[in-house]
Parts: structure tokens; C-alpha cells; sequence
């Protein structure tokens, strides 16, 4: 199908699905998935059955909380009559439909006029790489699941668990099937990865100059691991930094019943977890993941500015999003974890991961148990990993800050060029949040100063937000971002430093005692702690597209109760 018909269809489903909403928040929606033997069908139900393949509950509470809610779960049934991959589209088909409103406005809000007419090269060779990428992993699930790969089997659920989504979301019979289209729902999951793909196809049709302001400095998320100085507790939080029309956000929980591999009786290590996500995403994005194995997932991204690298960035690949959910399912421990990443590296969406194993934390031992803290890094053509957990329990915390660790991905990375271009704000350890979360950790002494840290902007006073700038000072220099309420008319070393419409949109944070019901504290909202609350009527940003969204974005702290979504 030609780029520009794939575009148009799917728009013009979600000017359909826009055009029958009512944008009042309701009560809690529940529907069940059930399947018709006969005519070999999922079909939606809204009254309560026990024989159902999927069941999900909703509860979108965005404009009293900045949250909508999801829970989804599935069952083999009586003597597993279910299947695998007939519960993993029941779960997306159950999804697509039961958060269908809000698909439809974030996509109107994110990627409405994405790739539209007149289509451009870069728009045409994004398709082609995505429909040779799709093609190749079904090649790969026909050749190896057979043989008992659970790798690839996974990938095929994923694929599966996609496909249930846009039929859920489409209402689309309920057939088993991965009839994707790869510029609408498959353009959903990989919008992490757009970044660096728009590198590998520039809409000029030149090569990407890593000296280029435009693709530098380009934050993505905070992040903070800290262990108490009695030992008594570790928190770990990531605070997501994005752009303003991507806020409406979903608390989500998947609990699927599903197997190791094709064949084996093995349940996964991950059948359950909670995270943060958007409409129509099926991993988190952020990314933040509690996950049953005992594993807490997070990351921050390091990029790519070296232009070198563009030569690993190949189809013959997978995704960020698709490895991160295999590994989250099949992994037990954190090692595993990152094995299992660095399987078919994309060069697309490169971050640097934080997975804490509870399972190994041991409240009030100064003797650290090997395996509990392990960092990965991923750039194009590299992935390194590396167990911390002595560094951590020297440190009493860990900070991620966009930054690369390894010395070896930071040279590769282009971090040295940046360094010698703007100084200090590209180093590990003196750039502003290095340099607040050093000063400022050892006040975290509970849930509460945590969450003041993870929060923290006070660009304006603060002398470590300065900069090289008229005025001297920026609100991307903070652990929470606010470039919003960067004067418009200063000056800047780098677009970064300005005044853009990119912020910190949320905090999610967990500990110990949270984490045993896979839950978290959560809070969606640009900090508001020291500087005004944002509000779409006052904002000079206005005019960007903002459905479904509440004027005034000024929430507090909820709890996500892993075990009752719901409550």
C-alpha cells in the first residue's frame, strides 16, 4: 500500500472515532473478550463472564488526577484451552477498544499530519525501512519458534498483542492475525525510535553534521536510584521529560498467563507488571516498569551524535520498545535482563537502563548481593552492560541524567566532540543535574524528600541551573524540566537551553514496600513545586494541539496500587 493511502486511512479513522466522543470523564469501564470456537472470533462482551480469553477495566481519571487507569488480564481457561497467542490479541483487541477516545486524541495530538501529502522522501524510505523490518522478524519467528526459541516467540506475541489493538481500536472482526499497518499502530510503538530514524533519513538528503545544534543536547528523562544511609530502603524513580502535547498518560497493568515458549508448560518470570504509558502504546516509553520477576526497569536517554554511527542503525533488527517488553516477560534477573536487550540492537532509541533486582535487596545489610543493580547502555552497533551494585552501596545512590557511564559508549557516542564544543554541560560528572543530584541526595531521607528532588526546578535562584545565556540562567538545568517558562526572546548556546515546549510531564517512584504489590507513586504534571503550574489558556504554546487535555496542570502524588488498579 503507497505511503500516503496507509496515512490517510488511519486518519481518517481517528477523525471518525474524534468526531463520536464525549470528552467527560465517566466511571470505571470493564469489558471481557471472549471467543467464538465456532466461527473462530474474539468478541467484546460488557457483562461479566467466567469463560473469557481477556478481561479489562478503565477508568480515565485524567482530568482529577492527570492519570488514566488500565488493568488488563488474561487466562488460559479450563485445561489451558486458551493459547498463548489467542490471549495476547484478546488483551490488545480488549485495549484497543476499551481506550479507543484517548488513542484517538493523542494520536490527533502526537502524529496527525506525520508523513501526510504531499508524502516526502524521508517519509517513504521511514515506510520502506518499517515494512522490511516487519517482514524480516516474521521471517525470524517462522524460523525459530518452531525450534523452541522463547526470544522470538515473544516477539511474535508482541506482534500478535499489536495486531489485537488496531482490530480493537479499528473494530476489526476479531480474527487472529498480524495484518500490521506499519504507519499507524506499528508507528505508535516506535516513536522512541523516530529520533534516530530521522537521522538515518534526513529530509534534506545529506548526512546528519554531529556539530549540528539542532541534534544536540536533546534531554530525555532523570533518573535517581537511592539507598538509604541505614540501608533500610531503596527508592528508584525516573521523572519523563517530553513534549506538551504528549501528557495524556496511562497507569497501565498487564497480567497475562502466558508461556517460556511454544510448547512448554513454564510460565514467564514477568506474567505481571505495572508501568507508565500512552494511548496506544503497548510498552511503557518513558520508560518505567515494576515487573513480578522482582525487577524494576527504568531509563534515560543517552542518543547518538556521532553521524558515524548511522552505518549500524539496519532493519535486520528489533525494536527498543519489542526487546524491552521480551526481556521484561522472560527475564528472572537483571543479568538476564540485559542479555536479553542486547539481542538484535536496533541503534534506535539509545538509552541507558537501570534494572534493580528487590529480590536481592536486603533492608538494613551493608553486604551489597551481587546482581541486585545492573546498568546496560545502547548506542548503534554497541551495547554494554555491567553489574554496579558495589558502586551503589559505596555511593548510596545512582543518577542518570542523559549522560553516557561507560567510557567507551560516551567516546563512541560523540561525548568528547560535544564536551570540547560546549563545555561541562556534556560531561558525566559536572553537568547541572550531576552536579544538583550530588549536592542535594543526601536529603532523601523518605518518600517525600524524594519526590522534592525528582521535582526539583528552581532554575531562577538555583546557581547551578546558570548558563551561558541571556537571561544567565535556563529551566532545562534541573532534575524537572520546564522550558516552557524560558523568556522567548533570550539567547542560548543550544536550542536545548531555550525557550520549546519541552518539559518534565510526570514522576513515578517506588521503594520496597511499594514495589512487593508492584506499586508507585505517581504524579503527572510539569513540576509546579517553585514555579507556576502550567496552564494550556496562559501558554504562548497554546495553539499546539492539546484534545482531551485539562486546562490547568497542577496534580498531586497518587499511589498505583499494583494489586487494585482500580482503587
Amino acid at each position: 500500500m503507497a505511503i500516503h493511502s496507509t496515512v490517510t486511512v488511519f486518519s481518517i479513522l481517528v477523525l471518525t472515532v474524534l468526531s463520536s466522543l464525549h470528552f467527560s470523564s465517566a466511571a470505571v469501564t470493564k469489558l471481557w473478550v471472549v471467543y467464538n470456537e465456532k466461527a473462530q472470533t474474539f468478541q467484546i462482551v460488557n457483562s461479566s463472564v467466567s469463560d473469557f480469553v481477556a478481561v479489562a477495566s478503565f477508568d480515565n481519571t485524567i482530568n482529577a488526577t492527570g492519570w488514566a487507569k488500565l488493568d488488563v488480564s488474561t487466562q488460559a481457561g479450563e485445561n489451558g484451552k486458551y493459547s498463548d497467542s489467542q490471549q495476547i490479541y484478546a488483551a490488545g483487541f480488549v485495549e484497543g477498544h476499551i481506550t479507543r477516545s484517548l488513542m484517538s486524541m493523542h494520536w490527533t495530538n502526537t502524529l496527525a499530519g506525520f508523513c501526510s501529502e504531499p508524502v516526502s522522501w524521508q517519509c517513504k524510505q521511514l515506510q520502506a525501512y518499517l515494512e522490511n523490518n516487519f517482514k524480516w522478524m516474521q521471517q525470524q519467528i517462522t524460523d525459530n519458534v518452531p525450534g523452541g526459541s522463547p526470544y522470538w516467540y515473544h516477539v511474535q506475541l508482541y506482534l500478535l498483542q499489536m495486531a489485537g489493538l488496531q482490530d480493537g481500536y479499528s473494530n476489526y472482526p476479531g480474527v487472529l492475525n498480524t495484518n500490521i499497518d506499519v504507519m499507524g499502530v506499528y508507528l505508535w510503538q516506535v516513536g522512541g525510535d523516530l529520533e534516530d530514524l530521522n537521522q538515518l533519513f534526513p529530509s534534506e538528503k545529506k548526512p546528519l553534521n554531529r556539530k549540528d545544534p539542532l541534534f544536540t543536547g536533546t534531554g530525555h528523562c532523570s533518573a535517581l536510584i537511592r539507598l538509604l544511609p541505614d540501608f533500610s530502603d531503596l527508592y528508584v524513580a525516573q521523572d519523563t521529560w517530553n513534549d506538551l502535547p504528549s501528557m495524556l498518560r496511562i497507569l497501565k497493568r498487564y497480567n497475562f498467563e502466558l508461556h517460556l515458549a511454544e510448547g512448554l508448560d513454564n510460565l514467564i518470570a514477568g506474567n505481571t507488571m505495572t508501568f507508565s504509558s500512552y494511548p496506544g502504546s503497548l510498552s511503557s516509553g518513558d520508560d518505567f516498569y515494576a515487573i513480578s520477576s522482582g525487577l524494576v526497569t527504568q531509563e534515560t536517554t543517552i542518543g547518538n551524535s556521532n553521524s558515524d554511527l548511522l552505518v549500524y542503525i539496519k532493519y535486520t533488527s528489533v525494536f527498543e520498545g519489542i526487546r524491552t517488553m521480551v526481556a521484561n516477560r522472560l527475564a528472572a534477573s537483571g543479568r538476564e535482563w540485559a542479555q536479553i536487550v542486547s539481542q538484535y540492537n536496533s541503534g534506535t532509541y539509545n538509552n541507558q537502563w537501570m534494572v534493580i533486582d528487590y529480590h536481592r535487596f536486603r533492608p538494613y545489610s551493608k553486604k551489597p548481593v551481587p546482581g541486585l543493580f545492573y546498568l546496560l547502555e545502547q548506542i548503534p552497533g554497541t551495547i554494554e552492560y555491567q553489574d554496579l551494585t558495589q558502586l551503589l552501596y559505596n555511593n548510596l545512590y545512582f543518577g542518570s541524567y542523559n549522560i553516557a557511564y561507560f567510557p567507551d559508549i560516551f567516546n563512541k557516542s560523540g561525548g568528547p566532540e560535544a564536551v570540547a564544543q560546549y563545555g561541562d554541560w556534556f560531561t558525566y560528572d559536572k553537568n547541572p543535574r550531576a552536579r544538583i543530584f550530588q549536592r542535594d541526595v543526601g536529603k532523601v531521607r523518605d518518600l517525600t524528600s524524594m519526590t522534592k528532588l525528582m521535582r526539583y526546578n528552581n532554575f531562577q535562584k538555583d546557581p547551578l541551573s546558570r548558563c551561558n545565556c541571556t537571561p544567565p540562567y535556563s529551566a532545562e538545568n534541573a532534575i524537572a524540566c520546564r522550558d516552557d517558562l524560558n523568556p522567548i526572546n533570550g539567547t542560548y548556546a543550544f536550542g536545548s537551553l531555550g525557550h520549546r515546549p519541552h518539559i518534565a510531564t510526570d514522576m513515578k517512584l517506588t521503594n520496597i514496600q511499594l514495589f512487593r504489590s508492584l506499586s508507585f507513586l505517581a504524579i503527572s504534571s510539569p513540576t509546579y513545586d517553585d514555579l507556576p503550574p502550567f496552564q494550556w489558556s496562559t501558554s504562548d504554546y497554546n495553539y499546539l494541539s492539546h484534545v482531551g487535555h485539562p486546562d490547568l496542570w497542577k496534580f498531586p502524588v497518587i499511589t498505583f496500587n499494583g494489586t487494585n488498579p482500580m482503587a
